[in-house]
């Protein structure tokens, strides 16, 4: 055993000790977080706004703050970017994470001085977890592969701005350095086909320990490899033992990557958001991500079938069930104010308390971890019958994640008006408009991780036909624009044109 792989474990106990502290005492644990938060912010401008100074319960909170999404802390935030000091939360922050849009284009989630240590934190424990589980650690001797965004950064009046994955390339530790890939130069390639190829390069005849990527980009790579190659990527990297991943449901990718690894590795499931690093996988026994109620983040749930009542009722973690979907609100030492992330969860146990992401409180899109939402669908077929002059009856969108040929794709299942002018015209303007719009997708088409999305004409009152038949034709139901399965999909099977 190496010197480095003997002080691993020890550390990792150490860890797991301290984590079973606040784990076991989980309710005393998120009052302390709370008071911290409040006493800390009540001299900001938000603290003020909402009277911080006479908030002494959590019931007190209700009462002088609301549930907001980002488009309503907006004002907040534009101050914030704008380059103004204790707004949100005391100075400036140290980073803005640059993330997708909603109504407006780009957000910028700020990242401050208080709360970038546990994004580093919970990823390390993360797998500190699985160390002192296990009593595996000897992949610290060996080279670990991050798939992630570029770590270039510009400025935003005196703030560093990036992606989340890019910001956090820059704390990775020293003793972790010499194994980390791939190279800066090669994380800060823009283009993803040439960066696959440039990982691809550095990688193939290093000993790789641990591979960490979100799913469908993991694959591209492996899939790359095994074409290369003629191997499996166990037999490419015999050593390979420990992929760590998040960012959308592994369920569908399972098939695939076991096949192109060529067995069935341990895996780490994270829950981090430019929000907050809510959640890890804990341990390999228990369904669930251990929820992390010690790092500066405050939690509320609202049930997911009320959420859009005139008055909602909020709770705290002393009032959750398991099995129920919740919407998650945070408040986090970022400044971040009873925010809706947009993520339903799950609770899976209690003691302690394990989550599930169950999906989005609206109807989406991210098989691919897009998070393409229903006004970007909406406004990206909008701009395109502009220019085409089409006229759209309905429409729905769901993945297509495993076709028969080819690269993955969003089916639009359309019922037009009238036959459209140029069919191939108006699938690359809206593919070209949603482009736009999320720059997930962006990245995804130009990484030839998707192609561009594929249309499918439905008859003529297909629709209508499909809502009868499920007895939801008429009155208050909705053909919902998005769904992130192929439910709708596959129904709609008898209806194309």
């Amino acid at each position: 055993m190496s010197i480095k792989s003997f002080a691993a474990k020890l550390f990792a106990k150490k860890v797991a000790r301290d984590i079973h502290k606040w784990a076991s005492r989980p309710l005393e644990t998120q009052q302390k977080v709370f008071h911290s938060l409040i006493e800390q912010a009540k001299n900001t401008r938000f603290g003020i706004d909402h009277d911080f100074k006479n908030i002494h319960s959590y019931q007190d909170f209700v009462t002088k703050v609301p549930v907001r999404d980002y488009e309503a802390l907006r004002p907040y935030v534009d101050q914030v970017v704008e380059g103004a000091a204790d707004i949100l939360w005391p100075g400036k922050p140290l980073y803005f994470a640059k993330t997708s849009g909603t109504t407006s284009g780009a957000k910028y989630i700020p990242i401050t001085k208080a709360s970038m240590p546990t994004h580093i934190n919970n990823a390390r424990n993360a797998i500190l977890c699985y160390v002192a589980e296990t009593g595996i650690a000897d992949f610290v001797n060996r080279k670990m592969i991050f798939l992630q965004g570029s770590p270039e950064l510009t400025d935003k009046n005196g703030v560093n701005l990036g992606r989340l994955s890019g910001i956090v390339a820059h704390y990775v530790p020293s003793y972790l350095q010499k194994n980390r890939m791939p190279s800066w130069e090669t994380n800060c390639i823009d283009d993803w086909e040439q960066k696959v190829e440039a990982i691809i390069d550095e990688t193939l005849n290093e000993d790789m320990g641990i591979i960490s990527g979100i799913p469908p980009w993991v694959q591209m790579y492996f899939e790359r490899i095994v074409a290369k190659t003629d191997k499996t990527i166990t037999e490419v990297f015999p050593n390979f033992n420990l992929f760590i991943y998040g960012g959308v449901n592994f369920d569908p990718y399972k098939g695939i990557l076991t096949k192109l690894i060529g067995k069935e590795v341990p895996r780490i499931e994270l829950y981090p958001a430019s929000e907050g690093f809510f959640a890890y996988q804990d341990t390999q026994n228990e369904e669930g991500m251990l929820l992390q109620l010690s790092s500066g983040i405050f939690y509320e749930f609202i049930e997911a079938t009320t959420f859009f009542d005139e008055n909602p009722k909020r709770i705290t973690l002393e009032d959750v069930e398991i099995g129920i979907n919740y919407v998650m609100l945070v408040s986090t030492n970022a400044g971040l104010w009873c925010y809706n992330i947009g993520d339903t969860i799950q609770f899976v146990n209690t003691s302690p308390y394990r989550v599930i992401v169950s999906g989005r409180i609206k109807h989406f899109i991210s098989a691919f971890g897009e998070h393409v939402i229903g006004k970007e669908v909406e406004q990206a077929l909008d701009l395109a019958v502009a220019k085409t002059g089409d006229i759209i009856q309905e429409f729905t969108v769901a993945p297509q994640v495993t076709p028969e040929q080819g690269l993955p794709y969003h089916e639009w299942f359309v019922e037009f008006q009238e036959k459209p002018k140029n069919l191939e015209a108006l699938r690359l303007e809206i593919d070209r408009q949603l482009q736009q719009q999320n720059v997930y997708y962006k990245d995804l088409i130009e990484g030839k991780i998707l192609q561009p999305l594929v249309i499918t004409p439905i008859l003529a009152n297909g629709f209508n036909d499909y809502m009868r038949s499920i007895g939801k034709l008429g009155g208050q139901n909705k053909l919902p624009r998005l769904s992130n399965d192929r439910k709708i999909a596959d129904a709609l099977q008898n209806y194309i044109a």
